[in-house]
């Protein structure tokens, strides 16, 4: 740059287009420069709007999917609430009924002479049936939670 101002300060007018043209290519190359930079970041911003939009619509699906299993969740408890409830008023009952059988056996003089059936216990055998008679009842939507 030096040597471009001593020719215009020595009076010579050669120097003076060289030095306008070496701007103006600086210049269109900044312009261009410039252009090239907005344009990659105009590129990442609607990359990054459309990342958001993507994710957003992601973070949706998981949200109804959280809400579906905590709504099943809910009614599995609630169903296992009133088995457990069935469990203590069945264990209840046994030990009431036992208390029966007790009892006729000390007025009896322990020659109590009742046949009780052998009642099979599912959970035992769980591969078996308990109710062969009894249909089992199926619906649409219950392979869906």
């Amino acid at each position: 740059m030096a040597s471009v101002y001593r020719n215009s300060n020595s009076g010579s007018e050669g120097g003076e287009p060289v030095m306008d043209e070496r701007k103006r290519k600086r210049m269109l190359s900044n312009r261009e420069s410039a252009r090239r930079s907005r344009m990659r970041k105009q590129k990442q911003l609607e990359d990054l709007t459309e990342e958001v939009k993507r994710l957003e619509a992601s973070n949706k699906q998981l949200i109804e999917a959280i809400k579906m299993k905590e709504e099943s969740y809910a009614e599995i408890e609630s169903s296992n609430g009133v088995i457990r409830a069935q469990i203590t008023e069945l264990g209840d009952r046994l030990k009431f009924l036992n208390s029966i059988l007790e009892i006729a056996e000390v007025v009896s003089g322990g020659e109590l002479s009742v046949d009780l059936p052998e009642i099979p216990d599912p959970l035992m055998k769980p591969w078996q049936i308990p109710y062969p008679f009894q249909p089992i009842m199926a619906s649409a939507d219950m392979f869906l939670h």
